[in-house]
């Protein structure tokens, strides 16, 4: 970890945070990761060498704890990690009012999209019966074309292989028009007016698909009015 060389605390806690991938983890633990595995889903990119050197730092620095359940380390954030997450949602909200992404094909996962996606959904929506959603990308890679959500007994499991049940709904799309329902340029409901989604299947369920497919949590705080900025500078005192 390079150094600032500077007393300054913001100079203290953004040599810290600000090296590559590890705000990216923090949001992965925030959004409730706790095994390697699963922080490797959320953040696709990263070596494994890269994410345990990270984890490490932050465990020195005391943002994140790692514990053992049989056998598999469980990494969870601390008091002072749980104080970052303010900081990870107004980051998340400036970037989508002012850094956001011009979705060029190196931007775009079909396998980030889906892990965000069914780890936000609420399973209540679905009632105690067994929901199959099957989503097809077709300008997605190979091997990353289907996929499956399968809710059952308040728990989401998302498939990359056909799970074996009956699809409840097929919903057809392409990669970057989902990807925009997820970041908020715009609603599920106007892409299928519009033709670029297609969803076929209960029409029950079709009629509520909005109401469950809503978007990145980040990208909905991006879509709220700006906080009151209330810190002055020492001329302004």
């Amino acid at each position: 970890m390079l150094s600032y060389g500077q007393f300054c605390p913001l100079a203290q806690s953004t040599q810290l945070l600000c090296e590559r991938w590890t705000f990216l983890i923090i949001r992965e633990l925030i959004a409730g990761s706790t095994r390697f595995s699963e922080l490797q889903r959320g953040l696709p990119l990263i070596s494994p060498t890269m994410l345990s050197r990270r984890l490490k730092t932050l465990e020195r620095a005391g943002v994140i704890r790692t514990t053992a359940e049989q056998g598999h380390s469980l990494y969870e954030l601390t008091e002072a990690g749980r104080e970052l997450r303010p900081v990870v949602e107004l980051l998340g909200a400036w970037g989508h009012r002012w850094a956001r992404s011009d979705l060029s094909d190196g931007d775009l996962d079909a396998g980030l999209l889906m892990w965000d996606l069914r780890r936000n959904i609420n399973p209540d929506v679905f009632g105690n019966r067994q929901v199959v959603v099957e989503f097809e990308y077709a300008d997605a890679p190979k091997g990353a074309r289907h996929w499956w959500l399968v809710a059952r007994d308040g728990e989401i499991d998302l498939c990359l292989h056909d799970p074996g049940h009956e699809v409840d709904l097929l919903v057809r799309s392409s990669l970057r028009a989902m990807t925009r329902i997820w970041i908020c340029e715009q609603t599920l409901n106007e892409a299928v007016r519009s033709g670029e989604i297609r969803v076929l299947g209960n029409p029950k369920l079709a009629s509520r698909l909005q109401d469950w497919l809503t978007a990145s949590p980040l990208s909905r705080l991006g879509t709220a009015p700006p906080p009151e900025v209330v810190w002055k500078s020492a001329n302004q005192a």
